[in-house]
């Protein structure tokens, strides 16, 4: 056993978010924490590294073990470039190899006594070297540098320039070059694409030590996973098996308990209706036959009312009209930006009911497309041709469909003036906004709750072709799972972009690749793309140009990288600008009122007032001086 929690406790402001916590992680075992957002899975996590301390209980790590821990904010040293930071961990290695260079050269002049010292000393330091895999560190470096979907040329990048994703892929990377005998990961996929998920998985199934992860990402726990750690109100319950089997396990918990429960009030009931009937016949042999039953009926533990499964948010797409046959028809569409050759020649159809998914890289172009589609962006050249009675419900990464300005609830009802105020909050309150949630503005959510709204809006579209980017981005999987069963139940038609492989195996009937700039079709789900992508990569692009279509992926999503940086730093910019207007705003403000209060008589002749309000005045004109420089500069 390489980790055992006892007992733990965790309570904030007096709400508990954590009772009696058990469980114990065995070596080289792999294991998942899950739960719905908020059960207390990172507090949890912070718990066992120690950067919370417990109410009550306790953590027991084995002794001479090591762990590592990657949180979803972790950090890495912006000085360095990435290749440097990774190989901090190797530094040991590096002196290593640096000592034996020295005495390599040391022996080239030495003789007798000295040279046999110096051979004794590098035979000591090759050996250290070798035991440790010196001789494969920086090929183990560039290999996990990769995997997690870097390309050489961003080897040098300065960390100080990454996103915040590419920043915590570094510290994945980094946490894995130190193998710890206990892996512990929060939210580890967040920031990969498939390929990269791909390679990690394959790396942690291999990897010779204990993981712990927590995770929404469902295919990812089926693949590592044999044990489950389930926080559900405050409790926790240990599942043995993947993903999958749990979830089947906990339906047949519930289905037990709800039919307990079921089976008991009917027992109850019975009996109850016994004893009134016994009372009724007002004998004295049916008088006490009704109290002994009463005793009976005492002494029963009478079972908890089991919590009802995904009642707190209900999905229902139905759509208004039902469209023509053919919904879209997509021919020769191509699009560039600047040197930057995202997709040309693609053409798809797709029919009434089709459930499509788009998958590819990140910076291929799938958002774009969808843009497209959405007549957002214009296409270089090519066209497409909806069908008839074809009405589109978009949902997109950015949630361009919700207005900033607007609190909750005037988002549903400005839209639907027919509600009451009372549909307008069961609305809401069915995607998990009640009380004064509803009042929040929609610039003050999280990217989760702003991902809700979108969703709620979408339901009362009455749209029959959904066209969704990454939809299940936010969610925890109770809410994965009623989008699934909303759109396996939904008549219309689906196209959607995601990186979910769990949600594409249990909602797409086709899937389109966006590879090499163009559109490789698979008729089937996630498992059957994987089954049949070589072949069908082989047919398309045989082995002399492979390398051909790599080195176009690898410039494409560098050309993608720049362009992502481009757009934070505008937004940064324009962020800056906004806040000095709002400044310079608030300080002419004052500064008229100054001017205003000096001007009044009873002001005019104090003295003391006048020298304050001067001394002010002063202090805002220098204010303002700096502020219209930097307004000059970033306009």
């Amino acid at each position: 056993m390489i980790l055992s929690c006892q007992g733990i406790c965790k309570s904030f402001a007096e709400v508990k978010i954590l009772e009696n916590i058990s469980f114990h992680i065995e070596d080289y075992e792999k294991a998942a924490i899950v739960g719905i957002n908020g059960a207390g899975k990172t507090t949890l996590l912070r718990i066992i590294v120690g950067e919370m301390p417990p109410d009550e209980g306790q953590v027991i790590l084995a002794k001479d073990k090591s762990f590592g821990y990657l949180s979803q904010d972790a950090a890495v040293d912006t000085s360095n470039t990435i290749y440097e930071e990774l190989l901090s961990v190797k530094r040991h290695l590096v002196d290593l190899e640096q000592r034996m260079r020295q005495c390599e050269e040391s022996m080239k002049d030495a003789s007798g006594h000295q040279l046999e010292d110096l051979m004794k000393q590098y035979t000591s330091l090759t050996h250290s070297f070798e035991i440790n895999d010196g001789y494969s560190y920086k090929s183990e470096l560039v290999g996990v540098l990769k995997g997690l979907g870097f390309v050489e040329e961003e080897f040098d990048k300065s960390i100080a320039t990454l996103s915040g994703g590419q920043k915590t892929r570094v510290a994945l990377g980094k946490l894995l070059l130190q193998k710890p005998d206990l892996i512990i990961l929060d939210e580890p996929t967040n920031h990969l694409d498939m390929n990269s998920i791909a390679w990690l998985e394959n790396y942690l199934l291999n990897y010779k030590g204990a993981v712990m992860i927590v995770s929404h990402d469902r295919y990812f726990l089926d693949k590592i996973v044999g044990k489950v750690i389930e926080i559900d109100q405050t409790k926790a319950a240990v599942f043995h098996g993947n993903y999958s089997d749990y979830a089947y396990k906990k339906e047949q918990l519930r289905v037990a308990a709800w039919n307990a429960y079921l089976n008991q009030q009917r027992e109850i009931k019975h009996q109850e209706e016994v004893i009134e009937k016994l009372r009724s016949f007002n004998r004295e042999k049916s008088i006490k036959r009704a109290a002994s039953r009463e005793k009976m009926l005492e002494k029963i533990e009478v079972l908890e009312k089991p919590a009802e499964v995904r009642t707190d948010m209900k999905l229902r797409l139905v759509p208004r009209l039902t469209s023509g046959n053919d919904v879209l028809s997509v021919r020769n569409l191509s699009k560039s930006f600047g040197s930057l050759k995202l997709f040309e020649h693609v053409d798809f159809e797709i029919k009434r009911g089709e459930h499509v998914a788009m998958i590819g890289d990140n910076g291929t172009g799938k958002t774009t497309l969808l843009k497209i589609l959405n007549q957002l962006l214009p296409p270089d050249s090519g066209d497409f041709r909806l069908g008839t009675n074809v009405e589109i419900g978009y949902y997109d990464q950015e949630h361009h469909v919700l207005h900033g300005e607007k609190t909750l609830f005037e988002e549903i009802a400005d839209e639907h003036p027919t509600l009451t105020n009372t549909e307008v909050r069961n609305i809401l309150a069915a995607f998990l906004f009640t009380g004064d949630d509803v009042f929040k503005r929609i610039e003050d959510l999280s990217g989760g709750e702003r991902g809700r709204v979108s969703l709620a809006k979408l339901m009362m579209s009455n749209s029959n072709f959904l066209i969704l980017d990454e939809p299940t981005n936010h969610l925890d999987i109770m809410s994965k799972e009623i989008l699934e069963d909303a759109l396996n139940a939904y008549e219309g038609t689906v196209l959607y972009v995601s990186h979910d492989r769990y949600f594409i195996n249990k909602t797409a009937h086709r899937i389109l690749d966006l590879t090499s700039r163009r559109l490789v079709n698979y008729l089937g789900n996630y498992d059957y793309y994987l089954e049949k992508r070589d072949t069908v990569m082989s047919t398309l692009f045989p082995k002399e140009t492979a390398a051909d279509a790599a080195q176009t992926q690898s410039e494409a999503r560098l050309d993608w990288k720049a362009k992502k940086e481009e757009q934070a730093r505008l937004r940064k910019r324009e962020n800056d600008l906004k806040k000095c207007e709002e400044k310079i705003a608030a300080l002419e403000e004052r500064q008229a009122a100054i001017e205003t209060e000096m001007g009044r008589p009873e002001v005019a002749t104090d003295v003391t007032k006048l020298q304050e309000l001067s001394t002010e005045q002063a202090r805002i004109l220098k204010q303002l001086e700096e502020l219209y420089s930097l307004w000059e500069t970033l306009a």
